[in-house]
């Protein structure tokens, strides 16, 4: 890869893919709708050179298409929230299909654990059986087989699997978001789910360097891949957090019936009820595909990456 082009580059995980493309040389195009987002994007990564910042619409493919056509890879992180994701997200994945079909081009969707459904297994890997039980979980498997039907003939695609992520550049809309910014400024937080269930996360900087060695092998393409992080609990998890941000305030554990009161104000909490049973039965990843056939798992240790995380958002 000597030149790629990421969409949804100012979000968490685009962020983190941004910043992994670029320490390793990479020319590297930030697609994304704020100009303002994107400058703040650059500047946070030391300006550099390599890096050169395109406004444009995911939901259009002419757009997507003029700002892709010397890029070697698409990487697509654009996150349609939950609230919005019944109306947009096929749309979303059509837009971006059709412009790397066209172009004929490599793209990288970055997606989550949804279409599997609850686990039938301990561990889920990429041959587990998609029976997903929400309507979230349909959409996904239903976005997955448009990324690999039949229909785009010319587009080589690959489907990328994170569990649930913390890091420096998380979204505050990811279930640890929130959690975190809280308590790295002191202040009285939430987790959703209990706090003495263990649940698989991974940390970004770790996701991204992953992402980036599956783009790089063409025979990744057209296929699955889970990308595991670690397991820990929630209350390990606090405890960590709380640690490194010095603070004792309380983190209070949201159940399903909390979830769905706040829902009563909240349209994105209200969208979470249906998506609880990860926090009560958790999906964890197998990433033996992964290591047997690309490389190494890359786990960096819950005691290094939270005091990482939180030093990054004190400074928010």
């Amino acid at each position: 890869m000597k030149k790629v082009i990421v969409l949804g580059a100012t979000g968490g995980t685009g962020t983190a893919i941004v910043e992994e493309l670029l320490n390793r040389g990479i020319t590297t195009i930030a697609f994304g709708r704020s100009l303002t987002k994107l400058n703040q994007l650059k500047q946070k990564l030391g300006n550099s050179e390599l890096l050169t910042l395109h406004v444009g619409n995911a939901f259009d493919d002419r757009s997507i298409y003029e700002a892709s056509k010397d890029a070697d890879v698409i990487f697509q992180c654009v996150a349609v929230p939950y609230e919005e994701m019944e109306k947009s997200q096929l749309t979303l994945g059509k837009a971006v299909m059709t412009a790397a079909d066209k172009l004929g081009k490599k793209i990288v969707f970055v997606d989550g654990i949804y279409p599997y459904g609850r686990a039938t297994k301990k561990f889920v890997d990429e041959e587990h059986t998609k029976n997903p039980h929400t309507k979230k979980g349909k959409i996904k498997l239903e976005l997955e087989k448009l990324i690999l039907s039949d229909q785009f003939k010319k587009a080589m695609p690959l489907i990328a699997r994170l569990p649930d992520y913390y890091g420096p550049s998380s979204n505050l809309n990811s279930y640890l978001g929130m959690t975190l910014l809280n308590i790295s400024k002191g202040k009285l937080s939430s987790y959703i789910g209990s706090l003495n269930i263990t649940r698989e996360y991974i940390y970004l900087p770790d996701a991204a360097k992953m992402i980036v060695e599956l783009a790089g092998n063409s025979r990744a393409y057209r296929q699955n891949w889970n990308i595991p992080g670690n397991i820990i609990t929630g209350r390990m998890f606090v405890h960590l957090a709380k640690v490194a941000s010095g603070t004792n305030k309380s983190v209070i554990p949201l159940n399903k019936t909390i979830i769905r009161m706040i829902g009563w104000f909240s349209p994105v909490m209200r969208e979470m009820v249906e998506m609880s049973y990860l926090t009560e039965t958790p999906v964890y990843l197998d990433g033996n595909k992964y290591n047997q056939q690309i490389g190494p798992i890359i786990q960096t240790p819950f005691e290094i990456g939270i005091p990482r995380t939180i030093q990054a958002l004190k400074e928010i």
